[in-house]
């Protein structure tokens, strides 16, 4: 079965695992999240995270910068009023929990490190796999903001690259309530830019991007949409983007970065570095 999926991977830039995971561990990675939702931090913690809004809070925040080794929380533009408060109920102010979800929580560490995880790196190449970040991503109903096309490359960079995304529905994801979407063969141009620290340390921006956004034809993309508890695998280099949640279903997703640290080199100017140890190891976790 994963011969299909490891060629999908490889020709298209991404493929789809159906069923990766039972309804009963997706309800547990959910109900984990409510709980994280209750511990959530006090106003004057709070981030807004955002893809579209060149000068978002998060590139002149430290918060985002700090968030690699901790639980950190990201809401949603609109969801906080100019001290920090919320606007809207706590369950929908939240765009996304990172990054370091994998390491600190015991289910989110669990689902990452088990053997479907590892069985299907193994069968995409991967001899030294290490975890450099996790996410959970709500895309709240009717609040759910875009992520516009991007390659996770931007952000993890190594060289040469061998970088996969694992993104898990934990609802199902449907057009109507931002699935992904994929240009396909995308992953054989290369990288197109690159999200780094800044190195003019006398600016205010701590991190920017080092070009201009690239075009990409809307013509070129591809709704894929997938049943809770699937996983897509997602190619370092192949280009993709999700639509605001127009409708009254959330598409909560757990998300992690898999990146092959034999032979390889992680870039220093990537904004997410670790701290006072290394990246965990898929297999020896």
């Amino acid at each position: 079965m994963f011969d299909d999926v490891k060629r999908k991977f490889e020709t298209e830039g991404f493929a789809v695992i159906e069923h990766l995971f039972s309804p009963e561990e997706v309800e547990e990675m959910k109900n984990e999240a409510k709980k994280l939702i209750n511990t959530m931090p006090g106003e004057s913690k709070r981030t807004i995270f955002s893809t579209t809004n060149s000068e978002s809070q998060q590139n002149k925040d430290k918060y985002f910068l700090e968030s690699g080794d901790k639980i950190s929380y990201f809401f949603e533009e609109g969801a906080l009023g100019a001290n920090g408060e919320l606007l809207v109920e706590p369950e929908y102010s939240l765009n996304k929990i990172g990054h370091a979800l994998h390491e600190l929580n015991p289910v989110f560490r669990k689902y990452t490190f088990s053997e479907k995880i590892k069985e299907a790196a193994f069968q995409l190449g991967f001899e030294e796999p290490v975890i450099p970040q996790s996410m959970y991503i709500f895309k709240n109903p009717k609040i759910g903001s875009e992520v516009i096309a991007h390659q996770d490359a931007t952000y993890l960079y190594t060289d040469p690259l061998k970088l996969v995304g694992f993104w898990i529905a934990i609802d199902d994801a449907t057009i109507e309530n931002g699935c992904l979407w994929f240009s396909s063969r995308s992953h054989n141009s290369g990288v197109h830019r690159r999200y780094i620290r800044n190195p003019d340390k006398k600016s205010d921006e701590v991190l920017i991007y080092n070009s201009a956004a690239p075009y990409y034809q809307k013509s070129n993309f591809s709704p894929v949409p997938i049943s809770k508890g699937s996983c897509i695998l997602i190619h370092g280099q192949v280009v993709h983007y999700s639509e605001a949640n127009k409708s009254n279903k959330s598409r909560h997703a757990y998300t992690f970065h898999v990146v092959e640290s034999k032979n390889t080199i992680y870039s220093k100017e990537n904004w997410l570095q670790p701290t006072n140890k290394p990246f965990m190891n898929l297999y020896r976790n």
